[in-house]
């Protein structure tokens, strides 16, 4: 086991009704708020009138950004973090899932840098403070509600990209599971495959660690024996609470102590699907654990099928990625490419995307060779 720190400063509120003490938690950190959301749901179900209710009850100042899509942009963070240097704000609520969070958590350090926010995302920047943040989840998937990480797209430089970062932790977040109540099936569907791609890119990371292991297979049982469920009955407040803290736990940083680092090589590789072809994030996922895994399966085998034995009681590479894409269809999740009608027609227009952004890992390295063998095994 490697050597670690354990760090997690994000104050997380879980359960019905967290909410009602938004506006008090608000007002530690001050009245000028920016608020962030997408693109209109949180406005029809009713978490947009909460959370104003709760600002106006402490007669906070309130700038609003909206219409931050699901693979978020760039110019989206440029024009929100000029909101908020022209008004001076003290905090940022952002009410949303990962790309609404996400984009919050690099227009906070925009904001307080001074700094051009694709700067900070290709490490060229380097931020000294941030704006504090302040999460409200609507979607169970991305994790980020409880870690360092945001991800971000370029239409000028044809990327989509993560930046990590201590400044990157929410001061407080708040996790209803009623809020997830109005998340359609497909999207819920794409949020468990999300949180399973999580905890399986640090077990494919570097370094033995065996409890983080077991906190990974956990993890990925708790979230193939609830996410069925949900799909079959939305409003259940268990199932969602479940998914929910799963998908939080993914990526809080728990699965990971004991490594050096997790790999990554799957999330570059769906980053470039969803570039492309604005796919959910989810769904390129689905398509590229597979891949990924029969290009790994003579290099890594006694570490899949370990995987495997755990998760399905198999013994084999070959079961392994049979019986996980066998999940992953049992819940409408693609498993091909062309599950999501992009045809081989597309596959030079895959394969140059991939070889000018040099998909990797952190720890399996691609070759060349490498990147355009997995495009054929999505196909």
């Amino acid at each position: 086991m490697e050597n670690f720190t354990a760090y997690n400063p994000t104050k997380l509120h879980f359960g019905k009704g967290v909410t009602d003490i938004l506006g008090e938690t608000v007002n530690e950190y001050g009245k000028r708020v920016l608020l962030m959301y997408g693109k209109g749901s949180v406005q029809k179900n009713g978490i947009y009138d909460k959370v104003i209710s709760q600002l106006k009850s402490i007669d906070a100042e309130i700038f609003e950004y909206s219409g931050i899509k699901p693979n978020p942009l760039v110019e989206d963070v440029s024009e929100a973090a000029q909101i908020g240097k022209l008004n001076n704000i003290d905090v940022i609520i952002a009410v949303g899932g990962g790309s609404v969070i996400d984009s919050a958590k690099i227009t906070a350090l925009a904001i307080s840098n001074n700094t051009d926010p694709w700067a900070i995302m290709k490490y060229e920047a380097k931020p000294k403070s941030t704006i504090p943040l302040i999460a409200v989840l609507t979607l169970a998937a991305t994790g980020t509600e409880m870690n360092g990480a945001a991800v971000l797209q370029n239409l000028e430089t044809d990327e989509k990209i993560g930046y990590v970062s201590l400044l990157n932790y929410p001061k407080h977040s708040f996790l209803d599971p009623e809020f997830t109540f109005t998340v359609p099936k497909d999207y819920t569907a794409y949020g468990v495959v999300d949180l399973i791609a999580h905890a399986l890119e640090a077990y494919f990371g570097e370094g033995e660690a065996s409890l983080s292991d077991r906190f990974i297979e956990v993890i990925i049982k708790e979230a193939m024996e609830y996410g069925p469920m949900l799909l079959k009955d939305l409003k259940n407040y268990e199932y969602r609470a479940n998914i929910m803290w799963a998908a939080t736990t993914a990526l809080n940083g728990m699965t990971n102590y004991g490594r050096k680092s997790g790999d990554w090589g799957v999330h570059d590789i769906g980053h470039n699907i969803s570039y492309l072809y604005d796919t959910p994030h989810g769904a390129t996922l689905s398509i590229a654990y597979p891949a990924w895994l029969r290009l790994q399966k003579d290099r890594i085998p006694e570490r899949i099928t370990k995987l495997g034995n755990q998760l399905f009681g198999t013994n084999s590479v070959d079961e392994t990625i049979s019986n996980l894409e066998e999940f992953f269809k049992s819940i409408d999740c693609p498993i091909k490419l062309s599950d999501i009608n992009i045809g081989k027609d597309k596959k030079e227009e895959i394969v140059t995307q991939m070889l000018k952004n040099k998909i990797n890992g952190m720890v399996h390295q691609f070759t060349d060779d490498d990147r355009k063998v997995i495009v054929d095994l999505m196909m």
